[in-house]
Parts: structure tokens; sequence; C-alpha cells
């Protein structure tokens, strides 16, 4: 009977820990909406405020690197000797919400919010929003 050693468990145990901290959703490969608590505050002294259910886009996306091709290497002037392809996890689709906020005594406001409505791999941005 074969036995695992001691290293082998902890790691097993650490990688189902982790996965199991991020639902389903970070285990099944590609984009996904993920469902995040959110508290919204009317000003910073916090007068009014409220909590949604939002959704951020969560996962990962096929990447790779390979050497250039020698027309690249050419045009590069033999500086771009690796060529990266990436796809980045992004919202693809927003939606508006609205927020109900509780203010100081029984007085309620009402605030709109965008979350994630759709999600998929696209071109890596530095920001997008």
């Amino acid at each position: 009977m074969l036995m695992a050693s001691p290293q082998t468990l902890v790691l097993c145990l650490l990688v189902l820990a982790v996965t199991e901290g991020w639902g389903q959703e970070a285990a099944i490969p590609g984009c996904h909406l993920h469902p995040f608590n959110v508290t919204v505050r009317s000003d910073r002294q916090g007068t009014c405020q409220g909590s949604h259910m939002a959704r951020a886009c969560v996962g990962h996306c096929e990447s790779s690197a390979f050497p250039s091709r020698y027309s690249v290497l050419v045009a590069s002037g033999y500086r771009h000797n690796i060529t990266s392809v990436s796809q980045c996890c992004t919202i693809s689709g927003l939606k508006k919400v609205k927020v109900q906020l509780q203010c100081v005594g029984s007085q309620r406001e009402e605030l709109e919010i965008f979350t994630a409505h759709a999600c998929q791999c696209d071109m890596c941005r530095l920001s997008r929003y």
C-alpha cells in the first residue's frame, strides 16, 4: 500500500482550501460571474448606506509565449524575439442596479451602481472603465 508523504498531504489540503474559498467558479476553466457583497455609502461620513450583492468577473483565460517568427525579428531589428499572446477575464456587459440606502432616522435614499452582467476572455488592457 502506498503512503503519501506529509508534504503531499499538506499541499493537497492547501489546494482544497484555496479552491473552496473561491467557490466553484474558480475551479472551472474560463471567465465567470462571481457574486460579492458591496456596501454603498452616500458620502464619506456614511450618512446613508446600504448593501447589495454585486457581481464581478473571476477566472482565467488562455495565454502563451513563443519564439517570434523570422519576419518579426527582422522588422524589430532583432529586439522582439519573444511573442506573447494573452487574454484576460473582463466584464463584457454592465447592468445598472438600484441600491436602497438607509439614512439617519427613517429616511431612505436610492442610488444606482453598476454590476457585471456578462464576462468573457478578451484582450488584456491596462484599464477599461
